[in-house]
Protein backbone atom coordinates (compact mmCIF):
# COMPACT_ATOMS: atom_id res chain seq x y z
CA UNK A 1 0.00 0.00 0.00
CA UNK A 2 1.02 3.57 -0.38
CA UNK A 3 0.17 6.67 0.90
CA UNK A 4 0.39 10.24 0.71
CA UNK A 5 -0.58 13.17 2.23
CA UNK A 6 -3.45 15.02 -0.15
CA UNK A 7 -4.35 18.11 1.75
CA UNK A 8 -5.38 19.45 5.12
CA UNK A 9 -8.49 20.29 5.62
CA UNK A 10 -9.54 23.86 8.14
CA UNK A 11 -12.73 24.73 8.68
CA UNK A 12 -12.91 28.61 8.36
CA UNK A 13 -15.77 31.25 9.49
CA UNK A 14 -15.06 33.71 6.75
CA UNK A 15 -13.95 31.30 3.35
CA UNK A 16 -13.49 34.53 0.76
CA UNK A 17 -11.08 36.66 3.52
CA UNK A 18 -9.03 33.00 4.63
CA UNK A 19 -8.89 32.66 0.23
CA UNK A 20 -7.55 36.08 0.05
CA UNK A 21 -4.76 35.59 2.81
CA UNK A 22 -3.73 32.42 1.59
CA UNK A 23 -3.67 33.77 -1.89
CA UNK A 24 -1.68 36.98 -1.02
CA UNK A 25 0.73 34.32 0.53
CA UNK A 26 1.28 32.33 -2.79
CA UNK A 27 -1.01 29.59 -3.07
CA UNK A 28 -3.53 29.23 -5.51
CA UNK A 29 -7.24 28.57 -5.95
CA UNK A 30 -7.36 25.18 -7.59
CA UNK A 31 -11.31 24.92 -7.36
CA UNK A 32 -14.51 25.45 -5.58
CA UNK A 33 -17.66 24.37 -5.05
CA UNK A 34 -20.85 23.78 -2.32
CA UNK A 35 -21.27 20.14 -1.60
CA UNK A 36 -24.28 18.55 0.21
CA UNK A 37 -25.99 15.37 0.42
CA UNK A 38 -26.23 12.24 1.69
CA UNK A 39 -22.65 11.05 0.13
CA UNK A 40 -21.30 13.83 2.16
CA UNK A 41 -23.37 13.08 5.40
CA UNK A 42 -22.09 9.59 5.38
CA UNK A 43 -18.67 10.40 4.38
CA UNK A 44 -18.07 13.09 7.20
CA UNK A 45 -20.48 11.81 9.41
CA UNK A 46 -22.53 15.07 10.12
CA UNK A 47 -26.43 14.72 9.17
CA UNK A 48 -27.33 17.80 6.51
CA UNK A 49 -23.90 18.26 5.94
CA UNK A 50 -23.76 21.42 3.51
CA UNK A 51 -20.42 23.88 2.91
CA UNK A 52 -18.40 25.90 0.70
CA UNK A 53 -15.81 24.47 -0.24
CA UNK A 54 -12.18 25.81 -2.18
CA UNK A 55 -8.84 23.46 -2.60
CA UNK A 56 -5.77 25.79 -2.59
CA UNK A 57 -2.44 24.68 -3.78
CA UNK A 58 1.51 25.70 -2.77
CA UNK A 59 3.00 27.08 -5.94
CA UNK A 60 5.26 23.91 -6.03
CA UNK A 61 2.09 21.69 -6.31
CA UNK A 62 2.62 19.25 -3.07
CA UNK A 63 0.85 21.17 -0.51
CA UNK A 64 -3.05 21.36 -0.63
CA UNK A 65 -5.16 23.24 2.11
CA UNK A 66 -8.98 22.33 1.61
CA UNK A 67 -10.73 25.35 3.09
CA UNK A 68 -14.58 24.81 4.01
CA UNK A 69 -17.17 27.14 5.50
CA UNK A 70 -20.36 25.55 6.69
CA UNK A 71 -23.79 26.36 5.81
CA UNK A 72 -25.10 23.61 8.07
CA UNK A 73 -24.95 22.91 10.18
CA UNK A 74 -23.88 26.07 12.05
CA UNK A 75 -20.20 26.84 12.62
CA UNK A 76 -19.79 26.25 16.23
CA UNK A 77 -17.27 28.79 17.20
CA UNK A 78 -14.38 27.30 19.90
CA UNK A 79 -11.54 28.56 21.47
CA UNK A 80 -8.72 29.25 19.24
CA UNK A 81 -5.67 26.99 19.29
CA UNK A 82 -3.03 27.24 21.56
CA UNK A 83 0.53 26.16 20.50
CA UNK A 84 0.94 23.23 23.37
CA UNK A 85 -2.60 21.86 22.92
CA UNK A 86 -2.78 18.26 21.92
CA UNK A 87 -4.23 17.79 18.33
CA UNK A 88 -4.61 19.72 15.06
CA UNK A 89 -2.01 22.30 15.52
CA UNK A 90 -0.67 24.54 13.17
CA UNK A 91 -0.20 24.25 9.01
CA UNK A 92 4.01 25.36 7.95
CA UNK A 93 4.75 27.25 5.20
CA UNK A 94 8.31 27.28 3.96
CA UNK A 95 8.94 31.00 2.36
CA UNK A 96 11.91 32.45 0.65
CA UNK A 97 11.50 35.95 2.35
CA UNK A 98 10.05 35.81 5.81
CA UNK A 99 10.05 39.59 6.04
CA UNK A 100 7.62 40.04 3.06
CA UNK A 101 5.16 37.04 4.09
CA UNK A 102 4.93 38.73 7.26
CA UNK A 103 3.79 42.22 5.42
CA UNK A 104 1.74 40.20 3.59
CA UNK A 105 -0.03 38.78 6.49
CA UNK A 106 -0.46 42.40 8.60
CA UNK A 107 -2.33 43.88 5.34
CA UNK A 108 -4.51 40.88 6.37
CA UNK A 109 -4.04 42.15 10.28
CA UNK A 110 -2.41 39.15 11.27
CA UNK A 111 1.08 39.41 13.01
CA UNK A 112 3.61 37.47 15.02
CA UNK A 113 2.45 35.91 18.21
CA UNK A 114 5.53 37.02 19.95
CA UNK A 115 8.07 37.82 17.73
CA UNK A 116 10.42 35.92 14.94
CA UNK A 117 12.90 33.39 16.39
CA UNK A 118 16.20 32.21 14.65
CA UNK A 119 16.82 28.64 15.32
CA UNK A 120 20.35 27.65 14.95
CA UNK A 121 21.19 29.78 12.18
CA UNK A 122 18.72 26.93 10.31
CA UNK A 123 15.78 29.14 9.77
CA UNK A 124 13.94 32.52 10.89
CA UNK A 125 10.71 31.26 12.08
CA UNK A 126 7.47 32.40 13.58
CA UNK A 127 3.91 31.57 14.30
CA UNK A 128 1.00 33.67 13.74
CA UNK A 129 -2.91 33.56 14.53
CA UNK A 130 -4.70 33.60 10.98
CA UNK A 131 -7.58 33.65 9.78
CA UNK A 132 -10.69 31.49 11.83
CA UNK A 133 -7.89 31.56 14.24
CA UNK A 134 -5.68 29.32 12.47
CA UNK A 135 -1.91 29.01 13.63
CA UNK A 136 0.29 29.52 10.12
CA UNK A 137 3.97 28.72 10.56
CA UNK A 138 6.08 30.80 8.24
CA UNK A 139 9.60 29.84 7.89
CA UNK A 140 12.68 30.76 5.94
CA UNK A 141 15.76 28.75 5.38
CA UNK A 142 18.90 30.91 6.16
CA UNK A 143 21.25 29.04 3.65
CA UNK A 144 19.32 27.34 1.28
CA UNK A 145 21.12 24.52 -0.94
CA UNK A 146 22.23 25.70 -4.43
CA UNK A 147 19.79 24.73 -6.98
Amino acid sequence: MTIRIDNVGIAVRDIEATIAFFTDLGLSVLGRDTVSGEWADIAVGLDGNHVKIAMLQTPDGHGRLELFEYIHPEAIDTSPTLPNEIGMHRVAFAVDDLDDALRTAAKHGYHPLRGVGTYEDIYRLTYLRGPSGIIVMLAQELHPAAS
